[in-house]
């Protein structure tokens, strides 16, 4: 007999309670972390890294927002301006500054410590993100213990952590995760606010640390993202106040002295800017990239129910218990834990469904309220028993469709099925099979934790065998590396037809985009020069160079695949020999 704790209701204080150990080994390990804090930490800790490195350091740029992200950086590092963000010779003014310089400290860090050529290392500049992804976890941890059990608060951890979502982002330099760390850690400061004003604690000496985590994460955010988490917070606040017809709790978060630091910290980046720049950042940042998401911007509109739709593979292995748990938390909706969680959730992903512009990150902070609730229910043992039950096939569903999915594009791609991840495959498929076949009411624990280390196999041979190996998915790494062989000095590119922002990256900051024409003459202007020419555009590169009597020859071709545009490439690297 194990004692741990339960609630009864979503945040009210904790009744001690015997739970008789199902007497898996998963479950003896989860025994074990969860009889202290520490312990919780670091198998939370250690299972952020089992799932999120693989990859990390061997998947080149993905295009276009993460080469953006880091190529902007590597110009701050390069120019010491950290002021100005700047894309070549471009302002890139849709996102705060706060991600650029996480990202150039991680550069910076590795160059003093003598790491060669760190400018170039893609996975340096995605340890923000890793930092972000596994602190979120952490603070979803912490966020729990507000609603649930230690053991709980573990499971809503791990779900996140295991969610294809956030796997996805953790491995990608830009926001996302980062600004997910901001939302959980201003929301679970937020909820401990709340709940104290629910239980009638006594509100003449609040303590200082609940506000102080949250005015300072809701600058953190404003920096990583600009106004967005304002948004997750204030639609909170506003519902919990007609939900209530009361808002006296917010009193409890010093908000005098708390708006007037959450300026302290974002007000000196944004007055720099703006003497740098005029109002152009804020006409690129608000009309150009926020007001342009209520249309479909960059052909990424979609109707509503997209966001609903891709949930059950973006929050996968935790969607099929969140499904069942739907029923339960709904009629526990008027409980001030579930009402705060539902207050977290609902309006900001009706606002999601409703802007045109919809990309599967946009809804990440509002996983964390779901992990929760949906073991908050798991706990009490009300999942639903209808049609909904059905949804376990899902945990292995999803391995078994991912891994034909991935051999069919590594022959299609590569011409060989790459057999390494096989044996991953296979224990994701036998974990998601376990994880199927064993749930039941009683041994919901037991299942989810076959369907995490489903998802822990299935991230060692997605990410950490089978994308690595599809190399003709990003030419620009394989272009740098032809440059890199090259037998003379600094040599120096011009790019016509293909110029994602992977291949600035790769091959520097003074790479030239121009087209055929411009590639020959650049080629004209001096020698250890390269014209990197996409097939389309050859023709006119023959043309140009034939017309000023440049003589060159070709030094590789490398067939590859533009994701970004979806199609096949084939690029030539010309070198001059002079003009006749």
């Amino acid at each position: 007999m194990v004692e741990t704790y339960a609630r009864p209701r979503f945040g009210e204080p904790r009744e001690p309670t015997n739970r008789v150990n199902p007497g898996s080994r998963l479950m003896g390990v989860i025994d074990v972390v969860t009889a202290s804090h520490i312990r919780s930490i670091a198998f939370l800790a250690l299972c952020c890294l089992l799932l999120f490195l693989p990859g990390f350091f061997n998947i080149p740029p993905i295009d276009r927002d993460e080469a953006r992200f880091a190529q902007a950086t590597k110009q701050m590092v390069e120019t010491g301006d950290f002021v100005d963000i700047r894309f070549q010779d471009d302002v890139r003014y849709k996102k705060p500054v706060g991600i650029y310089w996480l990202q150039a400290a991680a550069v910076e860090t590795a160059s003093a410590l003598g790491l060669p050529r760190a400018q170039l290392r893609i996975w340096i500049y995605r340890i923000p993100s890793l930092i972000g992804a596994t602190g979120a976890v952490l603070l979803t941890y912490w966020t729990a213990l507000a609603f649930v059990t230690r053991r709980g608060a573990v499971f809503a951890a791990l779900i996140l952590a295991s969610s294809v979502l956030l796997s996805v982002e953790a491995r990608l330099a830009k926001t996302d995760a980062m600004l997910l760390l901001t939302v959980v850690a201003a929301m679970g400061a937020l909820a401990r606010v709340y709940l104290s004003w629910q239980r009638g604690e006594d509100p003449e000496h609040p303590p200082w640390n609940w506000p102080a985590i949250f005015w300072t994460a809701l600058a953190g955010g404003i920096l990583i993202k600009g106004p967005l988490i304002l948004m997750f917070a204030g639609l909170t606040i506003l519902t919990l106040a007609i939900l209530d017809r009361s808002a006296n709790w917010l009193w409890r978060l010093r908000p005098l002295w708390g708006l007037m630091w959450m300026l302290v910290l974002v007000l000196p980046w944004f007055v720099a800017i703006v003497w740098r720049s005029g109002d152009a950042f804020f006409a690129d940042s608000v009309g150009g990239d926020m007001l342009s998401k209520l249309s479909a911007q960059e052909s990424h509109g979609a109707p509503p129910g997209l966001y609903l739709l891709l949930f059950w593979i973006t929050f996968w292995p935790g969607a099929p218990l969140a499904a069942m748990a739907a029923p339960a938390v709904w009629r526990a909706r008027r409980e001030p834990g579930a009402q705060y969680l539902l207050a977290w959730l609902i309006p900001s992903w009706i606002v999601f469904e409703l802007v045109l512009t919809k990309l599967p990150h946009y809804v990440l902070p509002l996983y964390p309220p779901i992990a929760i609730l949906t073991v908050g229910a798991m706990e009490r043992h009300v999942l639903s028993r209808s049609w909904l039950r059905r949804g376990a096939a899902w945990w292995f569903a999803i391995p078994a469709l991912t891994s034909v999915i991935a051999v069919i594009g590594a022959v299609t791609v590569m011409r060989q099925p790459v057999f390494l991840a096989w044996p991953f495959v296979g224990a994701a498929l036998i974990f998601g099979l376990f994880a199927w076949w064993l749930f039941d009411d009683n041994r919901a624990e037991r299942s989810l934790l076959n369907a995490v280390v489903a998802a822990l196999f299935l991230a060692f041979a997605i990410y950490g065998v089978v994308v690595p190996a599809l190399t003709p998915l990003f030419p620009s790494a394989e272009v740098a590396r032809a440059l890199r062989n090259v037998v003379c000095v600094g040599p120096q590119a011009a790019a016509a037809g293909f110029q994602e922002p992977s291949l600035v990256f790769m091959t520097g900051t003074s790479t030239v985009l121009t087209d055929g024409s411009g590639a020959a003459d650049f080629l004209s202007h001096g020698t250890c020069r390269f014209a990197l020419v996409e097939a389309r555009s050859e023709r006119a590169f023959g043309q140009r160079a034939e017309a000023i009597g440049l003589r060159y020859n070709m030094a590789t071709r490398i067939e590859g695949y533009n994701i970004s545009q979806g199609r096949p490439i084939s690029i030539s690297i010309f070198r001059s020999e002079g003009t006749e």
